[in-house]
């Protein structure tokens, strides 16, 4: 265990340019407090002692902000930066040497039961926001963008953006087929209006058009 506390220590002094001694992140990083408290919760439910270690795992979200379930698995070397409103399932899995960032979310989708939450394996990057959902698998390497959910398997050394996520990225190769921007609902919305109003401008002059001939017609007669 302090083996794993001495890599988590490294990744923070490595991935956080503000991190100006292993002092300061062992007295002043939340995302450092919150996976120390964690090794020691996870041990506890495993050894069947769970009331100690939901206990453990709620008094740690107090002081630091992040919520993460006793029983989920994490390796070493992960670095949570920031961290206030980051939540860890119950079965999700974290390999090594991830980076996660604020208000992440590896959550279920509330349809599944057994293995519910995603497994993140080793060296994967997921950005503030992003919300990974459901018994899916992050592959090495990848990058999850800021704000993104993920809802399906992701393969190693992608780049993931968007809602619903979509692969943009392989091994730092642009994906062609899905190189386009990210939906806005506001934008189709306004094109719908726009495609209405001038329909029923058309029909207005139409039908003004006819009233305009057919008063000239009575006016001839007249």
């Amino acid at each position: 265990m302090f083996e794993t506390f001495k890599k988590d220590l490294n990744a923070a002094m490595e991935r956080d340019p503000s991190a100006k001694s292993k002092l300061e992140v062992i007295l002043t990083f939340s995302g450092f407090h919150a996976l120390v408290n964690h090794r020691f919760a996870h041990w506890f439910y495993n050894k069947k002692m769970v009331l100690i270690a939901k206990a453990l795992s709620q008094i740690s979200r107090f002081f630091t902000g992040i919520e993460i379930h006793p029983a989920a698995k994490i390796g070493k070397g992960v670095f949570i930066d920031h961290g206030m409103g980051v939540v860890i399932g119950e079965t999700a899995e974290i390999g090594d040497n991830v980076l996660i960032y604020q208000g992440v979310t590896l959550g279920g989708t509330g349809k599944q039961t057994g293995k519910r939450h995603p497994t993140i394996k080793n060296n994967v990057m997921v950005s503030a926001g992003a919300k990974v959902l459901g018994n899916i698998t992050i592959g090495e390497y990848s990058k999850i963008g800021a704000g993104s959910v993920v809802l399906k398997d992701i393969p190693p050394h992608s780049t993931v953006v968007g809602v619903p996520g979509k692969i943009v990225k392989q091994f730092d190769n642009k994906v062609s087929d899905l190189d386009q921007k990210l939906p806005d609902p506001v934008f189709f919305e306004m094109q719908k209006l726009r495609h209405r109003l001038d329909n029923l401008e058309a029909q207005l002059e139409q039908q003004t058009g006819i009233n305009q001939h057919k008063e000239y017609k009575e006016s001839e007669n007249a």
